[in-house]
């Protein structure tokens, strides 16, 4: 840090004692950020009351110091003071930035009472390569030679292990070595058509897997910055890089893509962006004197293979240890039989820093348990299911060969269930060296969806600890919590959480484990609310949302799923999946206040509006050409696809006017307010009966009509009747797919009909989250009977253990449960509405905003409801408690208490802090 940027830390000091601090300070929801893709980034920081137990702590003002890293400490902007409670996402308004160019910046407050706080600790950031010319690296790979190729058959797919030829490559290994001076930093920028690692002097410069991630190749790669100043060393220097084939030119939707019918000829699964993966990359010196030095990729690197000989991302992973390249990235390794790397054309693609969470790995987990399945067949039980690999500990001799292999349940006898796995192999395998002291091994470019692993060929009888899990997804900040007095329902919220951890995995897949893994828009845009109340996922669905409005089709139309690879047909529009372009963005405005991402995407959110309005010109819902409908429901009467669609038009139409408000576009939001209108008007000439029964008579039909507000208020409670008579009639159990589920409860709850939502949500015969928990389910399924005890795995062509759809009600376990949830965009203002139900006596549930920490656990305690609530900084709470009398706290009454502002009946208004409050039911 600079000298004089420290000492400006201590010019100003509050006057009188402070209430507020800022911390956690952050640029585009990044702490610290390298490289960020922006010359006008956003900072934000948190507020943090200065005295344990303040009550009511506001902001008034701020005041943004950012000066330049190195230049003497040249101030870059002082916003000087703003009159302003904002403490999220203010954009740059000092003078440009530039590509390349570090920035230290603080921030201090002004407490609602005017007095001035310390300045923050300070924080970084650095802007990226944003302009083509800033990169010089050129395009780089091995020789291409199809002996490297192998091929075997696939062995997964339900019955049948001859469906095709499976075609496996290895992993190329290049490197360079270079002078170089003492270096004040050493920054480097990378990037793969493909998936890479780097090494410096023998030292990986992260541990950050499958960089730099999936996108629309065609129309964006991201790359990775690191520092790597404390790797580099004066004189001789060796970078390295490993090289696979990742989602680029690997398998992707193996079977999917191929229509289940078969691998298609000259395609077989792979190659739908390009053949062979290729690598960028431009290590960038900076002396004291000010002189700067580039190491770029170019043909004076040589390449070779190695010891990875098979690499995919579905497929798995060998590893034969004798041919290990020991010293291969630290200089004066001895590669003269290597070969010269060879030029590539490379992509026209826009190169951006990414903007989301890296994929690393985040845990470990300890196997359970082992059994000897068979002779020599070993069956380890993490006792868990999560996304990820193993570590694999072994001794043995030279050219012994252990094989893995992955799966999420087992059949009864005990053997591996992998049917559900279809085209994917899953399956890893490491030849030994004969290393005397032993070996280990974890793959590097492919994961895997498991609790289970099968070891064979182990020299000996391995023990428990031969196998360690290592759970690997994107590191979206985890911050969510919920505990009640339900066992069944503490364990169904932890698997909730596993199954959004193994699927927040670059983008937000449908599964882990099968040849699928794909970004669904459907699945994405039902659970998006549910997954911000557990982890922050802000940056994952920035760029997400970037890859979605990428691979919009040309007319308009969102992709079923995103990215979406080269060859996928055209022809694909699901109704409740398109959506996700409009709902999306409109849940991060609602949780994050971001309205960047609201402008960033409106000509494509308009577009997409404008295809859906010439489809459908005379209001009656069209019919699309995939079919999903309310995918996976079990009732009888099944939801028309017009009627979904005419339902999910109406409630996008909502949306954009909402957004358009928030950007200031009063003209659109105005249109699109006519439009919701006029297509609400049209859904209820065509379903809805004055009785207030729909056309539809199905929970799903009603679920959607409620939750998107397409009742009239004067038949909304008849609507709701006849929602909670097919509930009771078909004995209090659901019967919607993934469309209908997400709204079944909030829609019974917010119409009088909490009760039968709590009965709904502990009960525990089929169709339910508790048949699943009892069924011993440890991460949410893909069917509602996905397994079933005594039978085993039900419909394992299409079944994930690990699939987080139906894990949405997570979001009324919040919301209604435990009474958490926005009022306004942003969480500037807070409803706190617990409301018991069911046989609940006790319930928790917290989460961050971005103004900090916001909880309530109540529980029930005799005649009395009591409550503990948290309310951040820089908030207002309107908070309303079950109960019939007067609210008190610590046995006095609330009115005049410190951080009490008004008191409406048993609906209060409270600024920030903790509460204890109690009031007789």
């Amino acid at each position: 840090m600079n000298p004089r940027f420290l000492a400006a830390l201590f010019l100003v000091a509050p006057l009188h004692a402070q209430e507020a601090l800022p911390v956690e300070l952050r640029c585009e929801y990044h702490r610290n950020p390298l490289a960020v893709g922006t010359a006008k980034p956003r900072l934000s920081w948190k507020l943090k009351a200065a005295n344990e137990g303040a009550r009511d702590v506001t902001q008034s003002a701020y005041q943004i110091q950012a000066i330049a890293d190195g230049q003497g400490g040249a101030e870059l902007w002082n916003s000087g003071k703003v009159d302003s409670a904002a403490t999220s996402q203010i954009e740059w308004a000092g003078q440009a930035l530039a590509s390349r160019q570090r920035v230290h910046w603080r921030v201090r407050v002004w407490d609602g009472k005017g007095t001035v706080s310390a300045w923050s600790e300070p924080g970084d950031f650095g802007i990226g390569l944003l302009d083509p010319v800033d990169w010089s690296a050129l395009w780089i790979s091995a020789k291409d030679d199809a002996a490297f190729t192998t091929t075997e058959n696939v062995q997964n797919f339900v019955g049948d292990p001859e469906r095709g030829s499976l075609i496996l490559t290895p992993a190329k290994y290049l490197r360079k070595e270079f002078e170089a001076p003492m270096v004040t930093r050493a920054t480097l920028h990378a990037t793969a058509l493909g998936v890479y690692t780097i090494e410096l002097n023998g030292k990986r410069v992260s541990d950050e897997r499958l960089a730099p991630g999936w996108s629309a190749y065609q129309r964006r790669l991201n790359y990775q910055t690191y520092d790597v100043t404390q790797l580099l060393q004066a004189g001789k220097n060796a970078i390295g890089a490993t090289l696979a084939d990742g989602w680029y030119a690997g398998y992707v939707a193996y079977g999917l893509l191929t229509g289940q019918e078969g691998l298609v000829s000259g395609v077989n699964g792979r190659y739908y962006y390009g053949v062979s993966p290729a690598l960028r990359v431009q290590l960038e010196l900076e002396m004291s004197d000010g002189t700067r030095q580039t190491v770029i990729s170019d043909p004076s690197w040589k390449s070779s293979l190695g010891p990875i000989t098979e690499t995919d991302i579905l497929m798995g992973e060998a590893y034969d240890a004798r041919k290990e390249l020991n010293g291969w990235s630290k200089p004066g390794f001895d590669d003269s039989a290597w070969q010269a790397a060879v030029c590539k054309t490379g992509t026209n693609a826009k190169v951006d820093p990414h903007p989301g969470n890296p994929v690393r790995p985040i845990e470990e987990i300890a196997a359970k348990s082992v059994r000897e399945q068979s002779p020599g067949v070993f069956i380890f039980d993490l006792g868990q299911n999560i996304s990820g690999l193993v570590r694999l500990k072994v001794k043995g001799k030279a050219g012994d060969k252990v094989k893995l292999r992955y799966a999420e349940v087992l059949h009864n006898d005990g053997h591996l269930s992998t049917e559900n796995l279809r085209c994917a192999r899953a399956t890893d395998t490491y030849t030994l060296k004969g290393d005397p002291d032993g070996e280990t091994w974890t793959p590097e470019f492919t994961y895997h969806g498991f609790q289970y692993v099968e070891v064979s060929g182990f020299p000996g009888t391995p023990d428990k600890d031969a196998i360690t899990g290592i759970v690997i997804h994107s590191d979206t900040p985890r911050h969510g919590h919920f505990e009640c007095s339900d066992p069944m329902l503490n364990q169904l919220y932890r698997n909730m959480v596993w199954t959004q951890r193994a699927n927040f995995f670059e983008m937000p897949t449908d599964c882990p484990q099968r040849d699928e893994r794909m970004g669904w828009t459907g699945d994405a845009q039902i659970y998006v609310r549910a997954a911000t109340f557990n982890a922050d996922i802000a940056a994952f669905y920035t760029k997400w949302l970037r890859d979605l409005n990428d691979d919009q089709w040309d007319y308009g139309a969102y992709p079923p799923y995103a990215p979406r690879p080269l060859a996928r047909p055209n022809e694909h529009h699901a109704a409740g999946w398109m959506d996700s372009g409009v709902i999306c963005p409109w849940t991060i405005w609602q949780v994050y206040g971001d309205t960047r991402v609201i402008r960033e995407h409106w000509r494509k959110m308009n577009d997409f509006m404008e295809w859906r309005a010439a489809r459908d010109p005379s209001l009656a819902g069209a019919t699309d050409d995939c079919g999903f409908g309310d995918w996976l429901s079990v009732g009888a009467v099944k939801t028309p696809i017009p009627f979904i669609d005419l339902a999910y038009h109406a409630y996008d139409a909502r949306l954009m006017a909402e957004m358009a408000g928030a950007i200031g576009d009063k003209g659109a939001e105005a249109r699109y307010r006519d439009r919701a209108s006029k297509i609400a008007a049209a859904f209820q000439k065509l379903y809805l009966k004055p009785d207030g029964s729909l056309v539809v008579h199905n929970q799903s039909a009603y679920a959607m009509a409620l939750f998107f507000d397409l009742i009239p208020e004067a038949q909304r409670q008849q609507s709701a009747a006849q929602l909670a008579s097919l509930v009771q009639a078909n004995g209090n159990k659901m019967s919607t797919g993934f469309l209908g589920t997400r709204p079944l409860l909030p829609a019974l709850s917010a119409t009088g009909h909490h009760d039968l939502a709590g009965i709904l949500m502990q009960q525990k015969e089929y169709p339910s989250w508790g048949y699943e928990v009892e069924n011993g389910a440890t991460t949410i399924w893909e069917r509602w009977d996905s397994y079933i005890k005594g039978q085993g795995v039900h419909e394992p062509s299409m079944n994930s253990f690990s699939h987080y759809a139906f894990g949405a009600v997570c979001e009324w376990m919040m919301s209604d449960l435990a009474g958490i949830d926005r009022a306004t965009p942003g969480f500037d203002r807070i409803r706190i509405a617990p409301r018991p139900t069911g046989t609940i006596t006790q319930a928790s549930g917290g989460m961050e905003t971005r103004h900090g920490p916001l909880s309530c656990s109540w529980k029930i305690d005799g005649d009395h409801f009591v409550a503990d609530v948290v309310i951040p900084p820089n908030t207002t709470a309107e908070i309303t408690l079950p109960v019939s009398g007067e609210i008190s706290e610590g046995g006095q009454p609330i009115q005049g208490r410190p951080g009490i502002r008004e008191i409406k009946g048993q609906q209060i208004l409270a600024g920030s802090g903790s509460y204890h409050f109690s009031g007789k039911r």
